[in-house]
């Protein structure tokens, strides 16, 4: 007889056991001869020795699962039993487009040529900028690339801003407190990031301020090390905002800088300080730049369409 007691350590224990159990009493059914204990954060497992390893390795085997894609079922139970590999794993080559596995089940990968391009630029560079129209995947794929490298501990930290700009409103007019008011400019940072990981976790990573979301303004004075730090809406910073923002680059960080310089919100479209300042830094080494375009824009087909009117009716006025 022998007893290992398995630690499942950040994993939600609502989906590794599944509703009411369900995943885990699965499991049960295919061991009746061994007892196993599942309670908190704890799955204890008892029995005949070739049993308790056997399970022990199809349990860890879950785990994995679970971390990779966020999710179980008693399907994911038979499958590991049915086949030696891990279940529904995606062969390599559907697999190298991947970033990080979300939740349900969701698979983030890079869906377009520049949005590979920027993946691939984040090995060899700390500080990347990306431009491009709304919808074109910048902030989603950054976020992504934060997220696995949290999760590979590449980095102790994922920060997150932008600049409190108004797009046609005040903020002023706005209610509730200061939080309250700077919410919904943050709103898009929070809905991919709630894509990424478990709530339950986020929210945890929230509090203990492994995950930050904050105004720009809130960086001045800061000195970002171990972080992986996107500014998004950079095209609404002036070049003083940007180097402020730039120079707060600390021990091994990774700075993405996500912009659109058609919807530029400032009152003076001419204190964008976004593409003077890339042109100023694009040949320093350790810098990338990757342009979006409207090929790279993956929402419904008419923004696509939306996005090239706009710009063919800018281009005629000019011209005008």
């Amino acid at each position: 007889m022998s007893e290992k007691i398995i630690e499942i350590g950040d994993i939600n224990p609502q989906i590794l056991y599944g509703a009411g159990n369900r995943v885990m009493n699965h499991l049960i059914k295919k061991f009746p001869a061994t007892k196993i204990v599942a309670r908190g954060r704890k799955i204890k497992i008892s029995g005949e020795d070739q049993n308790v390893r056997e399970l022990h390795s199809k349990i860890l085997d879950l785990m994995e699962y679970v971390r990779r894609y966020g999710h179980a079922s008693e399907d994911t139970i038979d499958q590991l039993f049915d086949s030696p590999l891990m279940p529904d794993t995606p062969s390599d080559e559907n697999h190298k487009d991947v970033i990080v596995y979300g939740n349900n089940g969701l698979v983030v990968k890079a869906r377009t040529a520049n949005q590979r391009i920027l993946v691939n630029l984040y090995d060899d560079h700390d500080m990347i900028f990306a431009i491009g129209p709304a919808g074109s995947g910048k902030t989603y794929t950054a976020i992504a690339l934060a997220v696995r490298a949290l999760k590979n501990r590449e980095v102790r930290r994922i920060i997150l801003t932008r600049p409190a700009v108004e797009a046609g409103e005040k903020l002023g007019f706005l209610p509730g407190d200061m939080k309250e008011k700077l919410d919904p400019y943050l709103r898009p940072l929070y809905d991919a990031l709630n894509d990424m990981i478990p709530p339950h976790k986020l929210s945890q990573f929230m509090e203990d301020g492994v995950v930050q979301i904050a105004p720009l303004a809130y960086m001045r004075g800061r000195t970002l090390d171990n972080a992986f730090v996107i500014l998004d809406e950079a095209q609404n910073t002036t070049r003083e905002q940007l180097k402020m923002f730039l120079t707060r680059m600390g021990r091994s960080a990774k700075f993405i800088i996500n912009g659109d310089i058609t919807q530029i919100d400032l009152p003076r479209k001419n204190d964008s300080g976004l593409m003077s300042t890339v042109k100023l830094l694009e040949k320093i080494k350790g810098v990338g730049v990757v342009m979006f375009d409207n090929s790279d824009i993956v929402r419904h087909p008419l923004v696509g369409k939306i996005v090239a009117a706009f710009e063919k009716e800018s281009k005629t006025q000019i011209e005008e």
